[in-house]
């Protein structure tokens, strides 16, 4: 059978992190939504997302497919109920589709003509930007018992001061020494070739994936990710950071999402919690206003590629797009609009030459090419953004 993932409604509710990729490749536990199928299935899948980001995520459709929303995260027993799928059926929870069975020669998709297979169990369901950081707890414990089971760790060097030693699993190749883990209050994860260094103070859940690294005396509260090649000092909170960004020092970051090929300067610290308690609002692409979140404590959503430099401080419920470069004293405003370049005193526009020749330096450094693809998507950001960008001051 062909799986096709499809971006769903939830797209732009998920904004910055949706403007260069598919809802698929968001990162939330240890794996991206796309990965978690694909090991559930047995299968790789392709993607229906927007036009401009198809070359780099191609749809491949044959005469029989499966599409299945991305917003939802696979567990057995939907997986059991998706590969079972049949012409003319449709899982569905509530009125949203989660999966339906489709025909390359079908022109439309109507579901009134389809057999509702309903499905009533808890689901975890990615559908705004805080689901990442809030839900990650729920998504590490599912990914922990999807990779470990009936596999055996790597074992804890003794060095290390661990707590339900149990609970902790280390993949081939990685580093921990002199570090304390304790996974009393949910799995740690340790993936290959990742690295732990001395004094790090580790209270899951957690999950460091290949090839991150948590610098010298880390405090880390789960749930949290460090997606792949992230290097991470200071103090986090439950957050995520989806791969190839770096927190290198000191400073704070609680109930925050951090994109890809983002860096934070030196004590950059982030607000979590208003200092009058309030339900924290955050800045919604579609509406064009601040939304509610339901939540207390709601920090930092920082799209791809975009930097900070030394001592930034960001208000609680901060929202910066893709290719901002931030600098200065005082707080920026709690929207920063992509490719946006200043602070407190103001923004300009960050042309694309410029933000291009840092996004070549830095991918470079992990041995990644900067392509024309690449290129070519944070061109019609850049576009698409504009009307969010006050003219240069």
């Amino acid at each position: 059978m062909n799986y096709i993932l499809f971006d769903g409604p939830s797209r732009n509710n998920l904004l910055p992190f949706t403007f260069t990729k598919p809802v698929a490749e968001i990162r939330v536990g240890i794996l991206t939504i796309r990965e978690k199928w694909e090991k559930q299935l047995g299968f790789t899948t392709t993607t229906i997302t927007e036009d401009y980001l198809s070359e780099k995520f191609p749809m491949v459709e044959m005469d029989s497919n499966v599409m299945i929303n991305a917003s939802y995260l696979p567990n057995n027993e939907l997986v059991a109920l998706v590969k079972n799928l049949r012409a003319n059926q449709a899982i569905f929870k509530g009125e949203d589709v989660i999966a339906f069975f489709s025909k390359d020669t079908q022109d439309e998709v109507n579901f009134d003509t389809y057999e509702a297979i309903e499905y009533n169990s808890d689901l975890i369901k990615i559908e705004h930007t805080w689901d990442i950081f809030s839900k990650n707890g729920e998504a590490i414990n599912e990914d922990f018992e999807l990779l470990t089971q009936n596999r055996k760790s790597q074992p804890i060097p003794d060095s290390n001061n661990c707590i339900n030693a149990q609970n902790i699993f280390i993949e081939e190749g990685a580093k921990i020494e002199f570090a304390t883990l304790n996974a009393s209050s949910g799995p740690i994860y340790i993936g290959k070739d990742a690295e732990i260094m001395e004094g790090s103070l580790v209270r899951g859940p957690f999950a460091l994936c290949e090839h991150a690294t948590l610098k010298l005396a880390a405090k880390i509260y789960g749930p949290t990710t460090i997606g792949p090649h992230s290097k991470v000092g200071g103090e986090v909170n439950n957050s995520v950071l989806f791969g190839y960004s770096n927190k290198g020092h000191d400073g704070f970051l609680g109930n925050s999402v951090i994109g890809e090929w983002c860096n934070l300067g030196a004590d950059t610290n982030n607000s979590n919690l208003k200092n009058n308690y309030a339900e924290v609002r955050l800045w919604n692409y579609e509406t064009q206003g601040f939304a509610k979140t339901g939540l207390q404590f709601c920090g930092l959503m920082m799209g791809d590629h975009s930097k900070c430099g030394i001592n930034t401080m960001f208000n609680t419920g901060t929202v910066v797009g893709v290719s901002a470069n931030i600098f200065g004293s005082g707080f920026p405003r709690n929207f920063v609009p992509s490719f946006s370049w200043g602070g407190n005193s103001g923004f300009t526009t960050y042309l694309t030459k410029k933000a291009f020749e840092v996004a070549e330096v830095v991918m470079k450094r992990r041995d990644i090419e900067f392509s024309d693809v690449d290129k070519a998507i944070l061109e019609y950001i850049f576009e698409e953004t504009k009307q969010w960008r006050k003219k240069d001051e």
